[in-house]
């Protein structure tokens, strides 16, 4: 179950499901991640006060350079992760970060071995089975598995189209209840897609938001409704050493 936390009276969203790493979602509270200068001073705020509550130094908080693609990494060292969409956690000493703007986040978290990872899952890394490729490459048994399905944008407000469609349905076996077609326009959900590829895997511990980016705009940033916003939430993860 999701609830709302807080950093310092900023609101972080948070879920019961995994216990054993400290893993939490940003909100425009909160916030760590812009290109619009008006709010660096914001950001570089919020982006100390979440390392003092992980107890980490800055230089400890890793986020990779994304371009919606299937890449994935093991974050064992400090510098840069070019053209990276999946970091995988093995070092309690560092913790990582990625962005989201409508995109799903997927947080997996292997409580018998003490690995976890975070993905950005847009309609085109969905469409690349992004989340799935990550756990084959944690080397986890899912059924050791935690999976958290973080804030994106819902079912009825993700509109596509046909092409995004076809290339989602592919990834997936059953199908039912993912997609629509109402008035002409389709649609997929995006969080359900998501968790059926790792439950397709055998992950079979799944906790996935209610919260839409669109829907709840005034919780998180929304990409589609806030004209291209550079602003982003983030998933958090630290292991627990």
């Amino acid at each position: 179950m999701f609830y709302i936390d807080k950093i310092k009276s900023k609101k972080i969203l948070k879920s019961t499901l995994i216990q054993g790493a400290e893993v939490f979602f940003t909100t425009k509270e909160s916030f760590i991640k812009t290109k619009d200068n008006n709010y660096k001073d914001i950001t570089k705020e919020n982006k100390s006060d979440i390392c003092s509550y992980l107890k980490i130094k800055e230089e400890y908080l890793i986020s990779p350079k994304q371009t919606h693609s299937d890449n994935i990494a093991f974050a064992n060292t400090l510098g840069e992760y070019p053209d990276t969409d999946a970091l995988i956690l093995e070092n309690p000493n560092f913790a990582i970060y990625l962005n989201y703007a409508d995109c799903t986040p997927v947080v997996l978290y292997d409580k018998k071995n003490n690995i976890g990872a975070v993905i950005h899952a847009g309609w085109r890394g969905s469409a690349k089975s992004i989340a799935a490729k990550t756990l084959d490459k944690m080397n986890s048994n899912p059924k050791d598995v935690q999976a958290l399905i973080g804030p994106c944008i819902c079912f009825n407000c993700f509109e596509t189209g046909a092409e995004a469609i076809k290339a989602l349905e592919e990834t997936i076996e059953k199908k039912e209840g993912l997609f629509c077609k109402k008035e002409e326009k389709l649609f997929a959900d995006l969080k359900g897609i998501n968790a059926q590829q790792l439950k397709e895997k055998g992950v079979t511990d799944i906790d996935i938001c209610p919260f839409c980016t669109f829907c709840n705009n005034d919780l998180f940033f929304s990409y589609r409704k806030e004209n291209k916003t550079t602003n982003r939430i983030s998933a958090v993860l630290k292991l627990i050493s």
